[in-house]
């Protein structure tokens, strides 16, 4: 069974900085399918921050641009969500989340059918 485990959540200050880490277990989804940062803030609709294809491919969605970044390490099956310049309107839940069933153009993929708990970001004024 696949498993998603996020961490790196937490309280902090506009202009701040933070890194968010997913960790992938369970039948081999690292490296071999679509893998993807959300983010979903109280009385909206979910987003995708950004994707990781199977070749190690990283894509940021382009409101995200110039500020988060994507960082993979490979040997831990962990994906890394790096946020820099937080501003109070980053403050969501940020959810990783794979589907096996896609591999690449992962920014595009409709739906995500394999999700983590969650980690809550919250940034302050």
């Amino acid at each position: 069974q696949v498993q998603l485990s996020e961490s790196g959540g937490g309280s902090v200050q506009s202009g701040d900085s933070l890194t968010l880490s997913c960790v992938a277990s369970g039948p081999r989804i690292y490296g071999t399918s679509c893998m993807g940062w959300f983010r979903q803030a109280p009385g909206k609709e979910r987003e995708v921050v950004a994707s990781l294809d199977f070749d190690g491919t990283k894509t940021i969605a382009n409101s995200f641009k110039g500020r988060f970044t994507l960082s993979e390490d490979n040997n831990k099956n962990t994906l890394s969500l790096i946020m820099t310049h937080l501003t109070p309107e980053d403050t969501a839940m940020y959810f990783c989340a794979a589907e096996p069933s896609h591999r690449e153009w992962c920014i595009l993929v409709p739906e995500y059918n394999y999700w983590g708990q969650g980690t809550q970001v919250t940034v302050s004024s």
